[in-house]
């Protein structure tokens, strides 16, 4: 079993690296995978010669937008993954999800259940409204502060 320290250090390490992705196998059934969104940009040699770009300006005539697409559209406000785990939408496979989109929920009320190191965690609705929108899939590995939810 590692410790915390052992896990944020390699963590540190992880992120300061190039690397995408992380597979850590702790026991014949417990893995640990964790990924980035996004590739890290790579490093450019100072010897690289440089180059200047100018940018292209082309006068086009301003197309009128009616005001109402210009506002946005509130679908209310997020519910953040509290830590980096998986992210499930119902107790079990078999089960039906906690909520769907549409669903009315009040304050306290169980969304989902996030996985991090073999517990699961409940996540509950921090205030009451309708499910707008679930904004990650069933199984997916989700980050601290990642939105789950919108709440209106």
């Amino acid at each position: 079993m590692y410790s915390v320290e052992e896990i944020k250090e390699l963590l540190r390490a992880f992120d300061d690296s190039k690397a995408t992705a992380l597979d850590i196998q702790i026991s014949e059934n417990e893995f640990v995978s964790i990924r980035q969104k996004t590739a890290k940009p790579a490093v450019i040699a100072e010897s690289a010669p440089s180059v200047q770009v100018q940018p292209v300006v082309q006068e086009q005539p301003a197309a009128e937008v009616p005001a109402q697409a210009i506002q946005p559209v509130d679908k209310g406000s997020a519910v953040e993954s509290p830590m980096v785990g998986v992210f499930y939408s119902a107790p079990s496979p078999d089960s039906d999800p906690y909520v769907t989109v549409g669903s009315k929920v009040e304050k306290g009320d169980v969304l989902c259940l996030i996985e991090a190191m073999k517990l699961m965690n409940e996540v509950t609705a921090e205030k009451s409204g309708e499910i707008t929108e679930i904004c990650v899939e069933n199984g997916q590995v989700v980050e601290y502060g990642q939105p789950l939810f919108r709440i209106k």
